[in-house]
């Protein structure tokens, strides 16, 4: 049986086209893949499980049933979905994976990750991270009212928006060193993640020999997705169906 992983979809109630675009890949692979792997930001922001958007309670009715097929579905969180929790998780019939994981891909060790701790050199954002990732701001956040979260979501999406087109692309991309540094500490031949919305293959030379880097591209204006077999691997985009 195969593997199926997707990232960064970014799904909101704005964009019923990539919605569509994710059912069509299910209604393709329903049956057929032993596992999915949904590497971060699956949805644009997430505000708690008491909040979900008819984007959000659709995907859930939909992944039911892909799951109910015989698939094991996992979900990461991303960047912008960190608040995603187990209740929501268990209504795809899914479960939370951390980041990142290790485990078998294609035949070979593979280290799965989101990819936003990759990207060092953006110091902003990661100080941030390191706030929003804390229990006791996220307990604290949760404990709002939902106008408030809403209040909250709204502001950080438009700085994000704005810091964004503030930064360098080289800030924005991983750090070549700490990508080293990471597939040497985890000793695995592939490393597989999201986040950059700069779909490739790369090859990284470490002192344990070499690690191919691939990362999944964003389903902002075509799908991306990573379909693995026993010993076999592809990275394939698509264009949303009409």
């Amino acid at each position: 049986m195969q593997t199926l992983l997707v990232s960064d979809l970014h799904l909101e109630d704005n964009r019923p086209d990539i919605t569509r675009a994710f059912f069509h890949l299910l209604d393709q692979f329903e049956g057929k893949v032993a596992r999915l792997f949904i590497l971060g930001d699956f949805f644009e922001i997430w505000l708690g499980d008491d909040v979900l958007t008819k984007t959000a309670q659709q995907v859930a009715q939909r992944l039911q049933s892909f799951s109910a097929s015989g698939t094991e579905v996992f979900i990461m969180h991303g960047n912008r979905d960190f608040l995603i929790g187990s209740h929501y998780a268990a209504s795809c019939g899914a479960s939370l994976l951390a980041d990142p994981a290790t485990l078998n891909i294609a035949g070979r060790p593979c280290l799965l990750m989101h990819g936003d701790t990759l990207c060092i050199d953006d110091t902003e954002y990661m100080n941030f991270r390191k706030m929003v990732r804390n229990p006791a701001w996220q307990a604290a956040f949760l404990g709002k009212t939902v106008a408030e979260r809403i209040a909250f979501g709204r502001q950080a999406r438009s700085q994000s928006q704005q810091d964004t087109k503030n930064k360098s692309y080289e800030i924005l991309d991983v750090n070549q060193d700490e990508v080293v540094r990471i597939c040497s500490e985890s000793n695995v031949p592939l490393l597989i993640h999201g986040h950059t919305h700069r779909p490739a293959r790369h090859k990284v030379e470490t002192d344990n020999g070499s690690c191919e880097r691939i990362v999944l591209g964003d389903w902002h204006e075509k799908g991306w997705y990573i379909l693995a077999g026993e010993h076999s691997l592809e990275l394939i985009d698509f264009e949303f169906p009409q």
